[in-house]
Formats: C-alpha cells, sequence, structure tokens
C-alpha cells in the first residue's frame, strides 16, 4: 500500500516507523464489553447550510506558492454540511455497509512482508523542528502505528467511548469518497471548500475575520498553543481533536473550516493550477501532481496539530495534499451537495 511510504501530512512527513505495544490487563475482574460505536451511530443525516452564489478571490498572494496567484473565481450556490463527519455519521455508514476502511484492511505482503494494518500517528514527543536535526526523512513526532484507525484513533487497547460527536479521523480519501457516495452526497470542489470556509469575508486571513487567535482570551478555532510538537498547552480547550460545534461559526454557520481535522476536497492537487484555472465553478485538475510517484488529492482547513510557529495552515488560503490512500489521526472530511 502506498500509505507505507513517507508523504507530507500537513507539514509533517510520515513512514512506516512504530509497532504499538500493549500491556495486557491482568485484573481478575471480568473486563468490560468493548466499546462499540456502532451501537451509538447516529443515523440522521448531518444538516447542511446553503452557500449562496457569488464570486469571491481565492488564494493568496502572501501565502505559500501553491496559494498563487489570488484569481477570481465564481460559484454557483451549492450546499455544505455544516460540521466535519463525526465518528457517530461514520458509524452508520459502517453499520449500514460493512465498509472497512483503508487503514483497516491488510497491506499487500508482497510490497510490504510483515506489514500490518495501520495508519500515521501524532505523537507528542519533545523534538528539534529542524529537518537536518531528525536523522530520518520524517519528524520524529509522526509514527505508523499498527492497529490504529477510525475505531481507534491512538492505536490498540483505544476506543471512542466519549469521542462519538469528534470528527471521524484515519480517514483516506478513499473512505470519504466511499461515504459521500453512500450519503447522496460529495466532496466539495477545492474551490467550494475555500468560498465556503470564508463565509462571505472575501480576502481576509482567517475564516473569522482578521483578529488572530488568543485575541483577549478568544479562541476562534481548535488549533496547537504552546511549545510545537510536545506541549500542546490546550488554551483553546482541547489537545487533539475536540467535538464538533465547539467553537464559533462562520458567516455561513459552518463550524470547523479552520483547525480540528484537515478535510478531503475532490479535486486532484496541482500546485500550478491556480494560474490556469477556470474563472466559473473550477472542478480541480484533470490529475493530481506527484509526489514520491503517487498522484495527490487536497486537503484544506489545517488541524489541531497548526501551530503559529510551525504549520500555520489553518487559514482559508492554505492548501496540502495527500495520496488518495493515506490517512492520518488528524484528517477527516464533510460533504457537500
Amino acid at each position: 500500500m502506498k500509505r507505507f511510504l513517507p508523504y507530507l501530512l500537513g507539514g509533517a512527513a510520515v513512514g512506516l516507523l512504530a509497532v504499538v505495544l500493549v500491556v495486557g490487563n491482568s485484573s481478575p475482574h471480568t473486563p468490560p464489553a468493548p466499546f462499540d460505536p456502532l451501537a451509538e451511530a447516529d443515523d440522521d443525516p448531518a444538516p447542511m447550510a446553503d452557500i449562496p452564489a457569488g464570486e469571491f478571490a481565492m488564494g493568496s498572494d502572501t501565502g505559500a506558492a501553491d496559494e498563487k496567484p489570488p484569481h477570481l473565481v465564481k460559484l454557483k450556490a451549492f450546499r455544505m454540511e455544516v460540521t466535519e463527519v463525526t465518528n457517530a455519521r461514520f458509524a452508520a455508514f459502517v453499520k449500514a455497509t460493512g465498509y472497512v476502511t483503508v487503514a483497516e484492511r491488510q497491506p499487500d505482503v508482497t510490497k510490504f512482508p510483515g506489514a500490518k494494518a495501520g495508519s500515521a500517528t501524532f505523537r507528542p514527543v519533545p523534538a528539534s523542528l529542524k529537518p537536518e536535526e531528525w536523522g530520518t526523512p520524517y519528524p520524529p513526532w509522526w509514527q505508523y502505528v499498527e492497529g490504529a484507525n477510525w475505531r481507534q484513533p491512538n492505536g490498540p487497547g483505544g476506543n471512542l467511548k466519549g469521542r462519538m460527536n469528534h470528527p471521524a479521523v484515519h480517514i483516506a480519501w478513499d473512505d470519504a469518497a466511499a461515504f459521500a457516495k453512500w450519503s447522496g452526497r460529495r466532496l466539495p470542489t477545492e474551490a467550494e471548500w475555500e468560498y465556503a470556509a470564508r463565509g462571505g469575508l472575501d480576502q481576509q486571513e482567517f475564516c473569522w475575520g482578521a483578529t488572530k487567535q488568543g485575541t483577549e482570551g478568544k479562541w476562534f478555532a481548535n488549533t496547537f498553543q504552546g511549545e510545537f510538537p510536545h506541549a500542546d498547552t490546550g488554551a483553546d480547550g482541547f489537545k487533539g481533536t475536540s467535538p464538533v460545534r465547539r467553537f464559533p461559526p462562520n458567516g455561513y454557520g459552518l463550524h470547523d473550516t479552520s483547525g480540528n481535522v484537515w478535510e478531503w476536497c475532490a479535486d486532484w492537487y496541482d500546485s500550478t493550477y491556480y494560474g490556469r484555472a477556470p474563472r466559473e465553478n473550477p472542478p480541480g485538475p484533470e490529475s493530481g501532481e506527484l509526489e514520491r510517484g503517487q498522484p495527490q488529492r487536497v486537503r484544506r482547513g489545517g488541524s489541531s496539530l497548526c501551530a503559529e510557529g510551525y504549520c500555520r495552515r489553518y487559514v482559508p488560503s492554505a492548501r496540502d495534499k495527500n495520496p488518495e490512500d493515506s490517512g492520518a489521526s488528524h484528517t477527516g472530511f464533510r460533504c457537500a451537495e
């Protein structure tokens, strides 16, 4: 599986690195029944917000090279889910279809002998932010954890108890596309995502305007505060993902279009696409830019790991990418129609 190769994941490359060791419980008492997320599945369709037709300046002239040039885009009206897809909603999909996510599937043993199913998982370890000091091609705070998937985001021994209203994570693009098809919806285009995320505030730095995170003790999104990667203070109220709807909505009524988890878009990723994209309803390029030999799909919005001093990509213009079959502990999605 391609996901075992090192990939750029929100400013951090991930590789096949680690196995989680689980220590057994020697208690003589009968252990409680395992938590079953399917028993708490939410069968109700997620609420949607109406996004009006309009024109906006997509991209930024002060951001990364792939955000340039800023260009006018005109979009027809569409609808977007108010929140990321939660564990409860994803459980309804799995319950109805028996779907097995990419992270839960056994890798191709002819390509990766001895490898087991798992996913890239963040570990808050003390480490330098300078790649030349890592000693590896990937940052040490990303580990490939066998057994990590949407049901147990941190690996074996964990579960979703108390987290059913958090965004589903360890979701690959293939998983998100399958869910969207089942729900009768679709993944948003990259242009739709940015337009909706801006909430009607054209050319503002943040989804909520120009005020910086933490000003006068106000927090607008779930991001990383403190010394990255090992000392998240949780000043915004959360370390790691947060339940949906815990931060103020943007101008279109959407929550968490900044931070919390990266969100997949329908588009292939091409760093130069903005220079030739059509003005009206751009569908994205016909193929994905190759990285380590694999075509990339677009992710947007940043995550709870975005920090002011590292990976400050929780702004609406910021772009990211990953292969279709690669998820991580900070990657989810929402649907459109």
